[in-house]
């Protein structure tokens, strides 16, 4: 399984272009897209977004939470904001999901390249052509 974000969602959806596109494309085709939960309350949130859109967001199956979670990505975000980083909440808990289950994240949010380095969260990458 390979997470998605909700940059590069919208972006698909919306029909933009870039890499995370590409990626996220490749990932649905292959079936092998997972959201963590955070990613789909985002989702749901916007209030513009159709029936049928969020049908799709809704047959995407869940990173599941597990135990320990929330004390995990509560230690992940303070170690972000001992060293003067912003760590907003919803990207903390996003990249915990993804650390928890060992899978990458397409995204095109580049504060995600600072969990890279702070805690190894792995960053989908599309192959080369």
């Amino acid at each position: 399984m390979i997470a998605i974000d909700t940059s590069s969602l919208i972006a698909y959806v919306s029909g933009a272009g870039g890499p995370d596109v590409e990626a996220t494309d490749l990932v649905l085709a292959h079936r092998q897209a997972a959201l963590p939960p955070v990613v789909l309350s985002e989702l749901l949130s916007d209030p513009k977004v159709g029936r049928d859109v969020k049908a799709v967001f809704l047959g995407l199956p869940l990173l599941v939470i597990l135990d320990g979670y929330w004390e995990r990505a509560g230690l992940l975000r303070a170690r972000a904001l001992a060293q003067g980083r912003r760590a907003r909440l919803a990207d903390t808990l996003i990249t915990q999901s993804c650390l928890d289950h060992d899978v990458e994240l397409v995204t095109r949010d580049s504060d995600f390249g600072y969990f890279s380095r702070l805690a190894g969260l792995r960053l989908f990458r599309t192959p080369s052509r």
